[in-house]
């Protein structure tokens, strides 16, 4: 009797001793990592409150045609942008931001008629801005509580000072890019809303921003979307 206990307990002992998978076996789940990071995919995660900053892209120019394939209109050769982080969730999704400041500089026409640009600015700061991680890493940017996204132009011409007065028609969209950490966009879209009546129906803006950088951690690295 006690050999064959003896011999029952040995197999159940083997049996719990096959059964159990040893610790490095257990699988666990992967880290979360926030939709915007900095440096790289592995960086800090951008914190809400964050400063995010970018001029024009080195060898670039903002652009305010009157036609989607046309270049006659205004041109930049400055356009720094200023936004705060809102939110960062864990990847998949995406990453919200106030666009808090958007200025024009070195801007010239080539315009029948006009002698130069006076400005080029926007209106209804701040804008919603949003950064998904999704295919192409869009980007989209919408109007805030302020009112639409506008655009207006003062421009010295032969027949006196002109202003020109848009609104964004549609969509407002971009791509991120983590080779380049530039934010791109391409004949955005706008309706004259107001001013002269020589001003052009239509504008078309496009510009390329970066590197994006985040001005609130140590050395201001770039921003990467994950």
């Amino acid at each position: 009797m006690r050999i064959r206990t003896c011999l029952a307990l040995a197999a159940a002992a083997a049996t719990l001793a096959v059964g159990a998978a040893p610790a490095s076996a257990v699988p666990t789940a992967a880290a979360a990592v926030p939709v915007l990071t900095t440096g790289d995919a592995a960086g800090p995660a951008v914190a809400a409150g964050d400063v995010l900053v970018a001029p024009l892209a080195a060898g670039t120019k903002a652009t305010f045609y009157s036609a989607a394939t046309g270049s006659t209109g205004v041109t930049c050769g400055v356009s720094p942008f200023t936004a705060r982080a809102l939110t960062n969730p864990d990847a998949p999704g995406a990453a919200t931001a106030s666009l808090t400041g958007l200025t024009f500089g070195s801007c010239t026409a080539n315009v029948t008629g006009v002698t130069s640009v006076k400005s080029l600015t926007v209106g209804n700061l701040a804008y919603n801005l949003a950064i998904g991680d999704g295919a192409g890493h869009p980007v989209v940017l919408t109007a805030g509580a302020s009112g639409p996204v506008q655009a207006s132009a003062v421009l010295n011409s032969w027949f006196g000072t002109l202003t020109c007065t848009y609104q964004l028609s549609g969509a407002f969209t971009g791509t991120a890019d983590n080779a380049t950490h530039t934010l791109a966009f391409r004949n955005e879209h706008f309706v004259k809303s107001g001013g002269s009546s020589l001003c052009p129906g239509e504008g078309y803006f496009s510009a390329t921003y970066g590197p994006l950088t985040d001005s609130s951690q140590a050395g201001g690295p770039v921003v990467h979307v994950n």
